[in-house]
């Protein structure tokens, strides 16, 4: 296929004060996994099991990140970031989950968000970013109601902590994906499959701390920004048979409404309420009106639409997704549809009517390597990025409250049950020296950021 690149919209599309980033997350960049009195994680666990990882490999180094954090936010400011994600790693700051802090691992965010303002970049912080803890892993983990009240306990002492400095705060990354790809197939910690309860009651803590983690925030930092980050995916028919298109309503149900709706609405979506009855936790009086405390911005994370098709074959909800012909795909196997980010965030705007929403992830794996002139030439990413910040801008232009842009990822780094064969970097990491390189994906959206907004 020809990457023929379309144009990036016109800076002035974006309002004053709009930001243009980059994020990560703490377990696939940092490496020091037994650095300062750091614990494990249950993903610490899990990439060291057998036949886990597809290429074997772990997240011990990572990209070093712990060790070369000065030279990688020199990194962002020279590519103009105005804006960084970034995860904080639970054990490294709750060894065991709860009890005793580690000052070290305190410390080491402290001089993160300290040299993240001194380079001018706005820190965006996310509390959990499916590290858990190995000693709330091995007490039930997700499937254990109590592991809420620890992710509360957690998420005040560290806005408490760095919320002098640090302003917008996201409770959980992906709750679905940590509970269905986690708990249902088996590809993530803690590597269950097809066990409908424990993935529907993980849904539900993780949601239940996130009601009390933003109650304890806010009791802690009232000004500050709190939310969470959702990754959505357009679900659509691959025919217009009544199978085909009850399948994507269903993945519809799994995939966006199980969490939107509790967080919005303070309701489970009666579909799905219906379907997984017997499988259902426990719900107790006031649940669901934690849940849906309210929240002051909803972070997206947006890489594809489902095209879907009925098959009886598989287990609830029933569903495959097809491959599109003749359009691109990336390394993972998705598709690139920015007309999707326009319609996710016009939905999510109708339905629901968050204060504020920012893309919290956005960005495409492809194969990249270094060229013999020392570049790497990776036309299709950046073709997915201006295509999906055009609908950006569309949006925008519909009255959605959008702040910030947050390509993923600043650099290429551990990709969960896929290792290190996914390069989803703005910037290229050679994982046996730690060199860093920028792309030409990486150049270019620097040169975007920069351009003149008249």
């Amino acid at each position: 296929m020809s990457h023929t690149l379309p144009p990036w919209p016109a800076r002035s599309a974006f309002p004053p004060g709009f930001l243009f980033g980059a994020a990560t997350s703490a377990f696939q960049i940092e490496g020091g996994v037994a650095t300062e009195g750091r614990g494990a994680s249950w993903w610490d666990r899990y990439t060291h099991l057998p036949g886990r990882i597809r290429d074997g490999r772990h997240a011990d180094t990572a990209c070093d990140h712990h060790r070369l954090w000065r030279e990688d936010l020199d990194l962002m400011q020279r590519l103009g970031l105005q804006a960084y994600r970034f995860s904080i790693a639970w054990p490294r700051v709750l060894p065991m989950g709860r009890g005793a802090a580690n000052e070290a691992g305190l410390a080491f965010y402290d001089r993160l968000v300290d040299g993240l303002l001194a380079r001018g970049i706005v820190p965006y912080a996310t509390l959990y970013h499916w590290d858990l803890p190995l000693a709330l892993a091995d007490a039930g983990g997700w499937q254990s109601r109590d592991t809420a009240a620890a992710l509360a306990d957690y998420a005040a002492l560290v806005v408490q902590r760095l919320g002098d400095r640090v302003q917008h705060w996201a409770t959980l990354n992906e709750p679905r994906c940590c509970a269905w790809v986690g708990h249902f197939e088996g590809r993530h910690a803690p590597g269950l499959q097809g066990d409908l309860r424990a993935t529907l009651a993980a849904v539900h803590h993780q949601l239940l701390g996130h009601g009390l983690a933003v109650q304890a925030m806010r009791a802690a930092r009232p000004t500050a920004q709190l939310g969470l980050v959702l990754d959505l995916k357009p679900h659509l028919p691959a025919s217009g048979h009544a199978d085909d298109v009850a399948a994507a309503r269903r993945g519809d149900g799994v995939f966006n409404r199980c969490l939107l709706d509790p967080v919005f609405h303070a309701s489970y979506p009666a579909d799905v309420v219906q379907a997984c009855a017997a499988e259902m936790p426990e719900i107790r009086s006031g649940d669901m009106a934690t849940i849906a405390t309210p929240i002051d911005e909803l972070g997206i994370n947006y890489y594809t639409r489902a095209v879907v098709a009925h098959d009886a074959s598989r287990p609830w909800p029933s569903l495959r997704e097809e491959r599109v012909p003749g359009v691109h795909h990336s390394t993972m196997g998705w598709e690139d549809w920015p007309e999707g980010l326009e319609q996710t965030l016009l939905r999510v705007q109708r339905e629901y009517a968050p204060k504020a929403v920012y893309i919290a992830e956005n960005g495409a794996a492809e194969p990249d390597e270094v060229s013999t002139d020392g570049l790497v030439h990776d036309p299709a990413r950046q073709h997915y990025l201006r295509g999906h910040v055009q609908a950006c801008a569309r949006a925008l232009a519909q009255g959605v409250p959008l702040q910030a842009y947050l390509a993923w990822s600043l650099m290429d780094n551990f990709e969960w049950g896929r290792g290190y064969t996914q390069r989803f970097g703005l910037v290229h990491v050679d994982f046996e020296t730690q060199q860093r390189r920028v792309k030409n994906s990486g150049a270019d959206y620097a040169a975007f950021i920069a351009s003149p907004r008249a």
